[in-house]
């Protein structure tokens, strides 16, 4: 990025170097990592953080040019050496899961501690935050810009719709903050990233009376488009992530079939379905949307390696 954009740009040089503070470095995160390794800003490339609450990792993120911090998000103690360490901020740790929350279940405490653990110092200059597309519930099969209002069918995407104004607060507060809403994530290189082993399982998807529209995008392109926003986003502005694919979720599941050489699944109609399958998948059978994608072509100006799953899922 020219330097001029750089609110460090009077500094020494030693000073000036870009710092991002990856949260909740996974396989997505680490993809980021390799992705901000070929970025140019201002002083040349970013120095990659990490905070991660498994010691276990250290060696891993370190083997992968990322500086570690040992950190919890459920233990706020644990997060004071965060405050005015970064520049840049990427948020991908989800709320915490169904057995994990408190009386206030719709609420994501990890969040919020990291909002105040920022907040002690020097805030960042930007946030990206990592959202899910399942914020906006079901819309029928409709178009979804950003501008729709959410309406979670789900305690975790009520979580998530509140992690979203805990990132806007802070925005308010000083820190160019950019929430991505992003749908469901594949990689053959990426554990549990095809559906190759649901469909050796036999699983069935709906029939075709019955299916809903589904999103994808895949993980590289998803990482590009984190690194991307951690200095195109705009602030208190929502992005949509998605690729061209416009496939309904059964027919998703027989392309990849095809790709497989593996049989494509059975069809069941939904009553069928909801005495076969777990309420988890049933959750995601029940919504139904396509993403609108301009603000992420426009703004972001990401283009898209994969941009169907054709290509993505190709042996």
């Amino acid at each position: 990025m020219p330097s001029n954009q750089n609110p460090l740009g009077a500094l020494p040089a030693r000073f000036r170097r870009e710092r991002v503070l990856i949260i909740g470095c996974g396989d997505v995160g680490l993809r980021v990592a390799r992705s901000l390794g070929a970025l140019q800003s201002g002083s040349g490339r970013p120095r990659v953080l990490a905070l991660t609450s498994s010691p276990a990792r250290v060696p891993l993120l370190r083997a992968a040019g990322v500086t570690p911090l040992v950190g919890n998000l459920d233990r706020p103690a644990t997060l004071a050496r965060l405050a005015g360490l970064a520049t840049r901020v990427l948020h991908l740790a989800p709320p915490p899961g169904e057995r994990e929350v408190g009386p206030q279940w719709w609420l994501d405490p990890r969040s919020a501690a990291l909002a105040r653990a920022l907040r002690r110092r020097t805030l960042p200059q930007a946030l990206v935050y990592a959202s899910t597309s399942g914020v906006y519930g079901d819309c029928a099969g409709a178009w979804v810009p950003e501008s729709r209002p959410v309406a979670p069918a789900t305690p975790r995407a009520q979580r998530r719709v509140n992690a979203e104004r805990v990132v806007r607060h802070l925005g308010r507060a000083g820190v160019r903050a950019s929430i991505l809403r992003v749908p469901g994530i594949y990689a053959p290189d990426r554990e549990g990233g095809t559906p190759e082993a649901r469909l050796r399982r036999g699983t069935p998807v709906l029939a075709a009376p019955d299916d809903v529209y589904t999103n994808h995008i895949h993980a590289d392109d998803l990482a590009r488009a984190c690194a991307l926003a951690l200095w195109r986003g705009r602030a208190q502005r929502t992005y949509n992530l998605a690729d061209d694919s416009q496939l309904k979720m059964g027919d998703y599941f027989d392309l990849a079939a095809d790709l497989f050489d593996l049989p494509r699944p059975p069809r069941v109609p939904r009553s069928t379905a909801q005495q076969q399958l777990p309420v988890s998948l049933l959750s995601f059978m029940g919504e139904s949307r396509r993403l609108l994608t301009t603000r992420m072509r426009r703004e972001l100006r990401l283009r898209l390696r994969y941009p169907t799953v054709r290509e993505g899922l190709q042996p």
